[in-house]
């Protein structure tokens, strides 16, 4: 099961909180949602005339509703970049985004400190190796030890595709640490992301295990209140 959920997707609701939050009716729910995936999908893959992306470095996009405004909160280990001089680009990128869906946009930009932590950032920059041509494993090797420095609990890294400009599609992974995938209450973070070579397609998938989650970290439903009561240990006389 480790192996073929999402660990995001497995958590969520659960141990981590969604990334849109909003009510609708039957009627708005599949047009909002459509919506949603655009916002993230123009933030996300735009691309400048030389081919590299306009807003670079970030790891997730949270969307927030209300009657009046569609809330974009944009998690970068680079917000300088993604501001602009002045505040120029964000400007911007909130007129072409209410060109696109016609509502008020509100872009908040939140500044990750620890980017070597955040799996999409760590797949992300092991894409940008591999374009460059480094050595995968090689970049493999590099990425771990950064990771396990910072702090992490365990990293597991696989990439899949032609690597080493081999003929035939193949997997490497390595792994250092623990990932307890199936352990609802480890905070496990997960990243993909795609590297364009010539070669053809690498596919980049992170997993890093961030530890455990506290009570305060709980941003889902409070798993202990739907356990079923323990029966008490039966004491017998001597």
């Amino acid at each position: 099961m480790g192996q073929k959920v999402n660990p995001i997707c497995f958590r969520t609701g659960i141990m981590v909180g969604w990334k849109s939050r909003w009510y609708a009716s039957k009627k708005e729910y599949a047009d909002l949602l459509i919506e949603d995936h655009k916002i993230r999908d123009f933030i996300k893959n735009r691309k400048d005339k030389f081919g590299k992306a306009v807003y670079p470095s970030i790891a997730k996009i949270e969307i927030e509703r209300t009657r009046d405004e569609v809330k974009v909160i944009l998690f970068s280990a680079r917000p300088g970049v993604l501001i602009g001089r002045k505040g120029e680009r964000v400007d911007e990128l909130q007129k072409e985004l209410q060109g696109k869906t016609g509502r008020r946009i509100n872009i908040k930009i939140e500044e990750l400190n620890r980017p070597e932590l955040v799996a999409q950032l760590v797949a992300e920059e092991i894409g940008e190796q591999l374009i460059k041509r480094a050595a995968f494993r090689r970049t493999m090797k590099r990425t771990i030890e950064t990771t396990m420095e910072a702090g992490a609990k365990g990293i597991k890294i696989q990439l899949s595709g032609r690597l080493g400009g081999a003929e035939m599609s193949r997997r490497e992974k390595q792994i250092a640490g623990s990932i307890p995938l199936s352990t609802l209450r480890a905070n496990i973070d997960y990243g993909f992301a795609e590297a364009m070579i010539a070669q053809g397609h690498i596919g980049i998938q992170v997993w890093i295990n961030l530890g455990t989650f506290n009570e305060g970290d709980i941003n889902g439903a409070n798993a202990q209140t739907g356990e079923a009561p323990k029966k008490p240990k039966r004491t017998y006389k001597r």
